[in-house]
């Protein structure tokens, strides 16, 4: 991974020409801006069925029937799915896999951008390959993929009996099941979602549906022995492995631990459940009546609500402050520290804490652009495009990646000049 201590915090601004690439192509896609913001990328056209990328002004080598998905990885590499001749693979830096398929997609990164995970078609046969190696079995369906990126486990929903269309007998009595590195669960189920590994990877667990009208969690397999009216995605705690879910019992919404009820307080709905960074504090999404949204952090509801949607909910490093994307009306906002932000926008990004957890920055979409907000004051700039902000080590200044009239901008700027 790029560590932000070594990037360049020296406030300042480096630009590179973004529109006048379309002189030199027959069109340019959206940009990509690298980590540490020194590049800006694009797929670009050359002719006809001829794709590459340019970055900084320098195309690619290579060029390629088709190209699509480009991002930058977490350790500033550039990755995308090209394809030539029909074939598809994943192509770093220009240089293409050797093993190629009838179609990937889904791209994925390690957090320290080490590792590629990619989901694949060969012959009409479904897997997933991890850096250029793909699984040794292959399905007939394979959905929602996961990777655990510290440990190079990658794991998806897996179709593992045949049935036909009007064959809804053999559905009724399991054809789905969770596959880990290409080995499917013993365990057959009539659908299986939103998997998610343990911290060190040794666990596995997901949501199952166990009939028409009971779910529960299954953790290596093994479904818990309570089952639900409804159920959502599972978090495993930090510390203690324990697996959490939001189930539904008697029409109301509870947070439930290894099939047991964790919170004494029900609601409306919960979902989204997360964790502080040390393990010790937990927080969700909950609506305490019909309509209305907040937050709950260890069962106790806050008292702001909002009326469309909650979203996205981020502790701060240290663990004391919470916020989320909120919407009413028409209009997204920033709901932090049980109170809602005054600026307003068609649209909210997750909202970043500084590594110091005093400053909370969002991106935010205004009628004339975008621009970014911290501790509810905007910046005096409006973007064509632009990324989500990046504090520096110590959260004294902030790194800006943005277009602006045709234009990249890498700037650095001290975090004071926007929270004042």
């Amino acid at each position: 991974m790029q560590e932000p201590e070594a990037w360049n915090w020296e406030p300042g601004e480096k630009s590179v020409p973004f529109d006048s690439w379309q002189n030199q192509y027959q069109w340019v896609e959206e940009p990509q801006a690298s980590p540490d913001g020194e590049q800006v990328a694009a797929i670009v056209k050359q002719d006809e069925a001829e794709f590459t990328v340019c970055v900084n002004g320098e195309a690619w080598e290579p060029s390629f029937e088709k190209i699509w998905h480009l991002r930058y990885s977490p350790d500033g590499r550039l990755a995308a799915l090209v394809a030539d001749t029909g074939a598809w693979t994943v192509a770093c830096d220009g240089i293409p896999w050797e093993n190629q398929f009838d179609y990937a997609w889904d791209l994925r990164f390690s957090p320290d951008g080490a590792h590629i995970a990619v989901c694949i078609q060969q012959a009409m046969r479904y897997a997933m390959a991890v850096d250029d190696t793909p699984w040794a079995d292959t399905f007939s369906n394979l959905t929602d993929p996961v990777f655990n990126t510290n440990h190079l486990h990658s794991a998806a929903t897996v179709q593992v009996a045949n049935f036909g269309e009007g064959e809804i007998h053999k559905f009724q009595e399991g054809a789905f099941s969770a596959a880990c590195n290409g080995k499917p669960w013993d365990e057959k189920f009539i659908n299986v979602w939103s998997k998610t590994f343990s911290p060190d990877a040794q666990h596995l667990a997901a949501e199952v549906r166990i009939n028409l009208y009971e779910y529960t969690i299954a953790v290596n397999g093994q479904p818990w022995q309570e089952t639900y009216e409804g159920i959502w995605s599972p978090v495993f705690h930090p510390q203690t492995g324990a697996v959490l879910a939001p189930v539904r019992k008697g029409g109301k919404w509870f947070l439930a631990q290894d099939g047991q009820p964790l919170w004494d307080q029900s609601f409306v709905q919960i979902w989204n459940p997360c964790f502080a960074p040390e393990g010790d504090r937990l927080a969700a999404i909950v609506a305490p009546r019909f309509g209305r949204w907040t937050l709950a952090v260890d069962g106790t509801p806050w008292s702001t609500t909002v009326g469309d949607l909650l979203s996205d909910p981020r502790f701060s490093p240290d663990g004391e402050r919470l916020a989320a994307v909120a919407k009413n009306g028409d209009v997204y906002t920033i709901l932090a520290d049980d109170k809602l932000w005054t600026q307003r926008g068609e649209m909210a990004f997750p909202p970043v804490f500084s590594p110091d957890s005093r400053y909370l920055a969002a991106r935010m979409e205004l009628g004339d652009g975008y621009t970014i907000i911290v501790d509810d004051r905007p910046w005096n700039r409006r973007c064509q495009w632009l990324w989500d902000p990046v504090f520096s080590p110590d959260g004294k200044h902030l790194l800006i990646r943005s277009v602006e009239k045709g234009v990249y901008h890498r700037r650095v700027i001290p975090t004071a000049e926007i929270a004042g």
